[in-house]
């Protein structure tokens, strides 16, 4: 039950980062960082592209740096493909489907904490809680 329960709690967080993502975002950063964030604003504005949206909104919510960007997008591509992967393969049940999912984002979620920093995992952690409703 809490399998299912942590599972349908990180599919509304990625759903919810995705979303957000996609809405029209404006930039409060100060001189000093206006150009990178307006390059990578101007990268990802128009991208479809879950990994990208939701990498964009990582990266806002625990000020990740460039370094980090780069490590955490091939672990967010593997998770989403592994998703849309589960999502195309009819010969799954639904908690078949689920399970796979929740296990792509479990091994994603202990995989982007390596690179995390301790205020950023805190981070994390908080908004996974208010993900959860806790």
């Amino acid at each position: 039950m809490n399998r299912i329960r942590l599972f349908a709690v990180g599919t509304l967080m990625v759903f919810a980062l995705t979303a957000a993502a996609q809405q029209t975002a404006t930039s409060s950063a100060g001189p000093a960082s206006a150009d990178t964030e307006k390059a990578n604003h101007n990268s990802t504005q128009n991208s479809t592209d879950p990994v990208e949206n939701h990498l964009k909104k990582l990266s806002e919510q625990l000020s990740l740096t460039p370094d980090q960007e780069d490590r955490v997008r091939p672990i967010l591509q593997e998770m989403h493909g592994s998703w849309e992967k589960a999502e195309q393969d009819q010969s799954l049940s639904d908690d078949e489907r689920n399970t796979q999912k929740h296990a792509a984002f479990m091994k994603a979620d202990s995989r982007m904490r390596e690179i995390l920093n301790d205020d950023q995992k805190k981070t994390l952690d908080q908004l996974e809680q208010q993900m959860h409703g806790k």
